[in-house]
């Protein structure tokens, strides 16, 4: 364990459903819905790492009828913007019952605390990981199973890192489209202009707004699935309304461009085995994946398979969890299962 880390276990369980008469209580049509139940459970570790506590759902091994059996592998799972790690629970409860599975919430995200800045920086996120791989995970490479944000985030420190990562599975993870030198006068402004003017999240009437918001941006979804991740995503605040958790501060853009000959750069020097997820529905600002500009990007990367999952949007892990969950484990487990 790095020094400066610290490692606090806390048991938490999925909270019940709010209520009768609660400002939490099921707004009407969806009185009925009872959120999800997890096959597996999951716990909190609480680590304090770069000045910030984080927090880490860790989902242990379940209880083997052999005592004497190996235990599997360590799987990191990271989630993308605006998302939370308990997000990757339908497809941790498909996922072979001996691995043990650590998922962060990046900072100011989930029960993470905030950065206290008024920006996010991108790096940062790479520094985080890094310290938190140091403090949890045995030296040697790691497994790695991350979507959007969290595989931008991935496929970054697999080439910084290399050694570090044994396999990924990137979902959706894809990058975004390449920038041009002129638009930077105007990426700054706009920086300027949302520091000085603030952000903000609304907020909600009860957890069922919530899941109702999650359903009409990913209309997928499933109400019991929406039910259960509007537990996890939002909390009460002082006015007994219903806020996301995510510090605002994340909604401010970057002032900095994307420069794609330094991504590929970082691609080029991955050594693990990379699985890259594409959704087949996914959502109209990813279509630039499909342009002959981003496929020269990919083949920087050497030792790339990918898949495309039917029926999923952007959100392919609350879609298609089933399919999700049998390609991380075709792919980490390195051959392929019936």
């Amino acid at each position: 364990m790095s020094a400066g880390v610290r490692i606090v276990p806390t048991s938490v369980a999925l909270p019940s459903s709010p209520g009768a008469g609660s400002a939490g209580s099921p707004s009407a049509g969806s009185a009925d819905v009872e959120p999800y139940r997890p096959r597996r459970e999951s716990h909190s570790l609480f680590v304090d790492v770069r000045g910030l506590r984080h927090h880490v759902r860790s989902w242990e091994p379940l209880a083997s009828p052999a005592p004497a059996a190996p235990v599997g592998p360590t799987v990191f799972l990271l989630h993308g913007w605006m998302d939370v790690s308990a997000s990757f629970q339908f497809v941790v409860d498909l996922l072979p019952d001996d691995w043990r599975i650590l998922a962060p919430d990046w900072r100011g995200f989930g029960l993470t605390d905030r950065s206290g800045a008024d920006a996010y920086w991108f790096a940062d996120y790479l520094a985080d990981l890094d310290a938190l791989l140091d403090a949890l995970a045995p030296p040697g490479p790691v497994d790695l199973v991350a979507h959007s944000m969290g595989g931008n985030v991935a496929a970054l420190y697999a080439g910084v890192r290399p050694r570090r990562v044994r396999r990924l599975v990137n979902l959706e993870g894809v990058g975004l489209p390449a920038t041009r030198p002129a638009q930077a006068p105007g990426r700054y402004a706009q920086w300027l202009d949302e520091l000085r003017d603030g952000v903000a999240l609304r907020d909600y009437a009860s957890h069922a707004d919530v899941a109702a918001r999650l359903m009409k941006g990913n209309p997928r979804l499933r109400p019991d699935f929406a039910a259960f991740l509007a537990l996890h995503w939002s909390r009460r605040n002082a006015a007994g309304r219903f806020e996301l958790l995510a510090d605002p501060a994340h909604r401010v853009s970057s002032p900095l461009l994307y420069r794609v000959p330094e991504v590929v750069a970082c691609w080029r020097a991955i050594t693990a085995q990379v699985l890259w997820v594409f959704a087949a529905q996914t959502s109209e600002r990813m279509r630039f994946v499909h342009t002959p500009e981003y496929r020269r990007r990919l083949r920087a990367i050497h030792s790339l398979r990918e898949a495309t999952v039917e029926g999923a949007g952007h959100m392919l892990h609350h879609d298609r969890p089933d399919e999700v969950a049998r390609l991380i484990v075709e792919h980490l487990d390195g051959a392929p299962r019936p």
